[in-house]
């Protein structure tokens, strides 16, 4: 038996169609990285029938997968492309995020649809929001972009700082010569806090995959499940201590459950002694450090036996993904796109047939 990532994907949709209620605008769903590591194209596939305006991902490659698996709709590379993947996007009809007016015009050259990024405070890509000269360049090669956007570096923690980077969104804006077809800012954290989107479409990430980032006035449908048997359960006595470093030391007797899954499985290492998992239902203590292939927990009291199930992420609100980002002193993003890692991924949704599929 091995570690399970179990995938809901009706949650997927629930979060998708909760999120477009709030944005009131269509959505551009996020499936980068493998849709945060849950399957991008099983994500995609499930969301094709809500009508997005296109789907979002960091690189050609991603663009590709989701070709290959038949999606039809625009998909956007938010990540820079260099112009030697040029040839490969053109032909699978991706659109581009470019500000690179060199590159802009090869792009263009070659009929390739592209978004013009701004870069408003991230200091990451895109025209820099104080660079006239370089958004002149790339607007006289390229000609009017089919979108522009922004990104916030902080909604989920500073309303002041998106209000000031909305001010210098809407300075570029208004100094280009015409309105995009497209203009997007929103993230997960906006959308959640503010509601109702103030452009043309909302660019919801980690929020269609349950996990809340900063204050939210709704509430999403949990999306994970990380499972893993219990190999061993061992008595110790009072002053015995489990894992490395000693860390943790026994105040009486107890019963320890060893959990065939560690930080090599994505589950992290900071959640020890700090985490609870669910074992037959009932809460237990996650007890001295997490190990590359192997967690510990005290099930003193609970019925365990070897073969037991025991839920590691998902069950309740003290075993999510953002619970257990924040007691092991984590981002929520790093927990759920690490959590496939070596366990066994599945998808359930009874509307689609999915095949099982398993981590190389």
């Amino acid at each position: 038996m091995s570690a399970m990532l179990t995938v809901d994907l009706a949650a997927v949709r629930e979060n998708y169609r909760l999120l477009a209620r709030r944005a009131a605008v269509p959505l551009l769903p996020m499936v980068k990285s493998d849709a945060y590591g849950l399957g991008a194209v099983e994500v995609a596939m499930t969301l094709d029938a809500e009508a997005p305006t296109a789907f979002g991902v960091a690189s050609v490659a991603e663009g590709l997968q989701l070709r290959a698996s038949g999606i039809g709709r625009p998909i956007i590379v938010f990540t820079p492309v260099l112009p030697v993947d040029f040839p490969q996007a053109r032909a699978a009809g991706l659109t581009l995020s470019l500000s690179n007016p060199a590159f802009i015009s090869i792009w263009v050259g070659l009929a390739g649809r592209w978004q013009l990024p701004i870069d408003t405070g991230m200091n990451r890509a895109g025209v820099h929001w104080r660079d006239t000269a370089q958004l002149r360049a790339a607007l006289e090669v390229g000609g009017a972009p089919d979108g522009v956007f922004t990104h916030f570096h902080s909604a989920d923690s500073d309303a002041q700082s998106v209000a000031v980077q909305e001010a210098r969104f809407h300075d570029v804006l208004a100094s280009m010569p015409g309105r995009p077809t497209s203009v997007h800012a929103e993230n997960s954290a906006a959308l959640l806090q503010r509601g109702a989107s103030r452009y043309d479409t909302a660019r919801p990430g980690i929020a269609l995959y349950g996990v809340t980032v900063g204050p939210a006035a709704c509430t999403l449908v949990p999306v994970v499940s990380l499972t893993a048997p219990v190999i061993e359960v061992r008595e110790v006595e009072a002053g015995d201590t489990v894992s490395y470093g000693a860390v943790w030391c026994a105040p009486g007797p107890r019963r320890i459950a060893t959990v065939a899954l560690g930080y090599a499985d994505g589950y992290p290492r900071g959640a020890g002694n700090r985490a609870t998992v669910l074992v037959n239902d009932r809460r237990a203590p996650v007890v001295g450090l997490v190990t590359m292939d192997m967690t510990m927990c005290d099930v003193t009291g609970i019925p365990c036996d070897p073969g037991d199930c025991v839920t590691m992420i998902g069950g309740n609100a003290e075993s999510s993904v953002e619970a257990v980002a924040a007691l092991a002193h984590r981002s929520p993003y790093e927990v759920l796109t690490g959590l496939w890692g070596r366990s066994t991924r599945t998808h359930c949704d009874a509307s689609i047939a999915m095949p099982s599929e398993a981590a190389a």
